[in-house]
């Protein structure tokens, strides 16, 4: 019962059957499953059971700790705005407000940070917990807590415990959520109460799913089992500055100051980014390939907390200035990418001082987390803001030397820092675990699994590594590891009033780092903050690097003023899509080199340069509109090529004329947009998935493979089986925009190896070049679809592959088939796709369904904050039977927008329920 929101891609929602040591827990819960069954669960479950815990919405309810009343009002969505006279008031309402509403979610949250999601759901997570205390996120977060923040963010912390507590109060499990109920069966599990810890922690959750390369950098390594420097460096092609924008394009670093200035023009500090397969690392050979291998099955099968394992994030955010609007005054517009998950991981409400003054400083709306004070996305009575994931690289894998009782360090064994770590498990005994960390607090990974600690001291190295001893081990080191500060800076944007207070807010956002968007009633602006590492002797952090050697270590970090940032640049508008910050040679430190390829922000700024070269003004409708955006920008590429393909077959033939005069939209009722993507996802898998190791390929997916010829898979005569070793929503080639660039550069060279491809059994034969192969992929991609969708292409659509079902995180995802019913919902019929605008991203490797999606749409209009929008991918409540449970998902699959009221009067007038928190 993991909170593992990744989306369900079949027919009904699934059992995924990775985790270890679960057999013993499933059966537990088919008990549950006879004994909810039938009659049983009719007399269970009756109305009053399921209603038990629904908050009360209207009315008062006394608080112990408040020093005046509180109003709670709450509109037709169950969307809370509250209204206080202090901040430690506002605080505590929010804690007790967000309780009501979500605290099942919150509670798991809190076990997964802190590794004690066993306590909750038995044996079956004791691995994911093992692997948690190994990253000791709840450990990090005490520490900030007590040390780094300040004095009035612990305030508000301890306020929104003490509301959060308050609603806990004399209820058991059952008057708190249908899932404890269901616990109830199979554990005598008790709610605790909550501590500001637990709100810190979740921003370590947070950090860890959007933690910048990490991934890429276990695949690069994995991939030198099967492919050559120069065919790994195809596969992760050079940032294409000169197609697709920068971020920062008029601003400058000032190498005379060291500091990053406003302006433009270049500075000639000449980059230091690389392509992202450097080969400076000694870490090399069988022992890391061995290593990365299990590493990535740890890692696959953690809970995620907002992602997909680091896998496809993304988001759009971007400003407009006044000059360019219909308004006058600047609009500004974010769509988080993330997991589908219900509820939402976004919570949206309105924090109001009755009058804003120093006893009271806020009035702020937006999005949040269950379970942290305070709103993260959002705009207060001043200004506006928006995050997309920056994608900087923050992360590296050491590979260690183990030597005796410690880690050999420059010549020298170190020895190892320890703590012992005790595990409790509902209905099982507990279990002790001992964590090592090397230099710098850098945890021991790979001690998490038994086969990595046996493979480690068999492995082979090159000849540059030391002598194997006692073997070898993976080690991490994480900014987010360290104690910082972002908690303070959530509150400090929240009141922040203008670029300069916003500014400084954001330095305190040290991690995750994100990209910044802003504005206010006259200006716009952008800020990259963020805790970001220096690194030596040409380490470009792309591939794990040898632990053993300290030139290897980070130097340091990047000072924020050397940081990118914009403010009114002259173009009047700001893109960010995850895509490059800066133009490499325009700074001098490598902040990655795996960015997004930027193609949804450079379509984002197309739609933009449209309009506004066509002389036409920008509405807060025009910025929905292009959130929407369908276009499949490889469709463009590989279309035309496509249609110049002769075809025999008539039923392929017949399939092909649909691209044409197709314009590339991806609409969910679009036959065509169904046949591209198969021939697309066709394609990829002939090209590049089926020369890829078997590490990187889909768990199930079988091929014979030539052991000698490391180049591609052999024919039937080489009668070596090998199967990929992935779950489907994490295999490569995934589809997105960086493929989009591998086969755009690939795309000329028709007699290039990667698109030749061995005779099959049951297909047509070997390809020899482009061509040969596109028509391969058109007549699989045809028979696919007809396989998956029928014979009569009048009945395809896209949105009959392309589906999303939402997956309640923990019963919901592995909970009896019941269970599943009465808590998951879907599916819906999408539109958008891979590196769309309209992110509905999906897996190439493994099918068509949905796997992560624009979390939540928001467009800020700063003429008018009562004319804003914005709505959420389920509802505002986490109680399955609640009104308010998926009441904003069929519109926000429309692509529709809810008002968002802000003013007393606007919330006055879209108020349904009001509810009084009294002292």
């Amino acid at each position: 019962m993991p909170p593992n929101t990744t989306a369900t891609t079949g027919d009904k929602p699934g059992k995924s059957g990775r985790k270890k040591g679960r057999k013993g827990r499933l059966v537990v819960l088919v008990l549950v499953l006879a004994v909810i069954g039938g009659i049983a669960f009719g007399a269970y479950w009756s109305i009053s059971t399921v209603r038990a815990s629904f908050p009360q919405t209207t009315g008062s309810i006394a608080l112990d700790g408040l020093s005046g009343p509180v109003d709670v009002k709450r509109d037709g969505y169950g969307i809370p705005q509250i209204y206080a006279s202090s901040d430690e008031d506002l605080f505590m309402a929010q804690g007790y407000v967000q309780a009501q509403d979500r605290f099942y979610e919150m509670d798991v949250r809190r076990h997964m940070t802190s590794g004690r999601l066993s306590e909750m759901f038995g044996k079956g997570q004791v691995e994911n917990d093992e692997f948690l205390r190994t990253l000791g996120w709840d450990r990090v977060a005490k520490q900030e807590y007590d040390s780094e923040l300040s004095a009035s963010t612990k305030r508000y912390l301890q306020a929104y415990a003490k509301g959060v507590n308050a609603y806990l109060e004399g209820k058991d499990g059952k008057d708190i959520s249908l899932e404890y109920a269901a616990l109830g069966f199979t554990n005598d599990y008790k709610p605790q109460e909550w501590t500001p810890v637990d709100s810190v922690s979740w921003l370590k959750a947070m950090a860890w799913d959007l933690r910048g390369n990490m991934q890429d950098e276990i695949d690069r390594a994995l991939m030198t089992s099967r492919l050559d420097p120069k065919q790994i460096a195809d596969l992760y092609p050079d940032y294409p500055y000169d197609r697709n924008k920068a971020i920062v394009q008029e601003g400058q670093y000032d190498a005379l100051t060291g500091t990053f200035e406003q302006g433009s023009g270049t500075s000639g500090a000449g980059g230091t980014s690389t392509s992202g397969t450097g080969t400076s690392s000694s870490a090399s050979g069988t022992a890391l390939q061995s290593q990365l291998s299990g590493l990535y099955d740890l890692l696959d099968d953690l809970p995620t907390a907002v992602g997909v394992n680091g896998n496809g994030i993304g988001s759009n955010s971007w400003v407009v200035s006044g000059e360019h609007t219909i308004t006058g005054k600047p609009l500004l517009a974010n769509d988080p990418h993330l997991s589908a998950s219900l509820p939402s991981v976004w919570y949206q409400m309105g924090l109001h001082c009755r009058a804003v003054s120093s006893k009271c400083q806020y009035d702020v709306a937006g999005y949040t987390f269950a379970g942290m004070p305070g709103v993260v996305i959002g705009h207060n009575q001043d200004i506006a803001w928006g995050m997309t994931n920056s994608g900087v690289d923050v992360t590296d894998l050491y590979l260690e030397k183990l030597s005796g009782e410690g880690y050999l360090y420059d010549g020298k064994v170190k020895p190892f820092k320890t703590r012992e770590e005790t595990i409790k498990v509902a209905g099982g005994t507990a279990k002790k675990i001992v964590v090592r960390e090397t230099r710098d607090g850098m945890p021991l990974l790979s001690d998490r699994d038994d086969e990595l600690v046996k493979v480690g001291k068999k492995a082979t190295v090159d000849t540059e590594a030391p002598d194997r001893g006692d073997g070898y081990a993976i080690a991490l080191k994480w900014t987010a590891l360290d104690p910082g500060t972002s908690m303070d800076a959530v509150f400090a944007m929240d009141k922040a009033a203008d670029w300069s207070d916003f500014r400084a807010a954001a330095e305190k956002f040290d991690v995750p780092s994100q990209n910044l968007t802003y504005a206010d009633k006259t200006n716009i602006g952008y800020t990259l903050p963020g805790k970001i590492p220096t690194r030596a002797k040409g380490d470009d952090g792309s591939i794990p690097a040898p632990g053993w050697d300290s030139t290897y270590k980070w130097t340091g970090y990047i000072d924020q003023d050397e940081l990118p940032y914009e403010y009114n640049p002259k173009r009047g508008y700001i893109v960010t899509a995850n895509q490059a910050v800066i133009d490499e040679d325009k700074y001098p430190y490598t902040l990655t080199t795996d960015w997004g390829y930027g193609t949804r922000s450079q379509r984002i700024t197309s739609l933009i340069k449209q309009k506004i070269d066509g002389g036409g003004k920008i509405s807060t409708d025009d910025m929905r509109q292009m959130q929407l955006d369908n276009s499949s920008e490889i469709a463009k590429l590989v279309v035309p090529k496509l249609l110049k393909i002769d075809i025999d077959d008539p039923d392929v033939r017949e399939a092909q004329k649909l691209l044409e005069g197709w314009d590339y939209t991806q609409d969910a009722d679009s036959a065509a947009a169904a046949y591209f993507n198969s021939v697309w996802r066709n394609i990829l898998k002939l090209a590049f998935g089926n020369k890829l190791p078997k590490e990187l390929r889909v768990k199930g997916q079988c091929l014979l493979v030539d052991p000698v010829n490391t180049t591609g898979p052999a024919d039937e005569t080489a009668k070596v089986r090998e199967c990929g070793q992935r779950d489907a929503d994490q295999a490569q080639p995934d589809g997105g925009d960086r493929w989009f660039e591998v086969v755009r550069k690939l795309m000329d060279d028709e007699n290039s190896h990667w698109w030749t491809t061995p005779k099959s059994g049951t297909r047509p034969g070997a390809t020899d070049n482009r061509d040969d192969l596109f028509r391969r992929a058109l007549i699989d991609a045809r028979w696919e679809l007809t396989s998956k969708l029928g014979k009569d292409l009048d009945t395809w659509s896209w949105g009959r592959l392309h589906r999303l079902f939402l997956k309640n995180q923990t019963l919901g995802t592995e909970g009896p088939g019941i269970l599943q019913y009465v808590l998951n919902r879907g599916p819906w019929k999408l539109s958008g796709g891979e590196a769309a605008v309209n992110a509905t991203g999906w897996n190439a490797a493994g099918g068509y369904g949905v796997v992560w999606v624009p979390s939540m749409r928001m467009v800020v209009n700063l003429d008018d904050l009562d004319k804003s929008k914005w709505i959420n991918l389920s509802g505002a409540s986490g109680h399955a039977y609640s009104a308010h449970y998926t009441d904003q998902t069929d519109k926000w699959a429309d692509g529709e927008l809810l008002p968002w009221s802000f003013s007393d009067k606007a919330v006055g007038d879209s108020t349904s329920d009001t509810l009084v928190l009294k002292p």
